[in-house]
């Protein structure tokens, strides 16, 4: 039995010079086509329709990898295999830095910590350009295609 409750609060979270540090991921699957196109899956904000990646706090207790497949199984109700790092950012406000992976889906669940309080929704490369609202989740997908594009992310498809 898996517990379906997400980690609250901010006492655990790693900071550095002031800002908080924020994990995530971009989870993706190849479509099941002739031609091999890329899915990656967005969530709604908890704070509105905003949609977006699965990320949150870094917790003292994890490692990034850790913390990002943790948060895309509380927000996305996925879970997968991390596949790189695409980068990191600092938030307009300068408050926060966001680490970014990618998460090849091997399994979506039924139910999962924040199905209650999210969407999810499976959208192409540019339909992710298009929803994310934020210019470092638009690079972010930019790196994602990239990666999976290359010689190496040729070999992660046909894996």
């Amino acid at each position: 039995m898996v517990a379906l409750v997400s980690r609250h609060g901010r006492r655990l979270q790693r900071y550095s010079s002031g800002r908080r540090l924020v994990v995530g991921c971009i989870p993706y699957k190849f479509k099941e086509e002739d031609e091999p196109a890329i899915e990656v899956l967005v969530v709604s904000s908890q704070k509105g329709p905003e949609l977006m990646f699965p990320k949150g706090g870094w917790e003292l207790d994890e490692s990034m990898p850790e913390a990002a497949s943790r948060e895309a199984f509380e927000e996305a109700g996925v879970r997968g295999n991390l596949e790189g790092t695409l980068g990191k950012w600092t938030s307009k406000g300068d408050d926060k830095v966001h680490f970014m992976y990618a998460l090849r889906v091997t399994e979506v669940l039924q139910q999962w910590p924040e199905m209650d309080a999210r969407e999810r929704k499976w959208v192409t490369v540019e339909e992710a350009r298009e929803v994310c609202k934020h210019s470092w989740m638009r690079e972010a997908v930019d790196k994602l295609a990239d990666l999976l594009s290359s010689p190496s992310g040729q070999e992660m498809n046909s894996a």
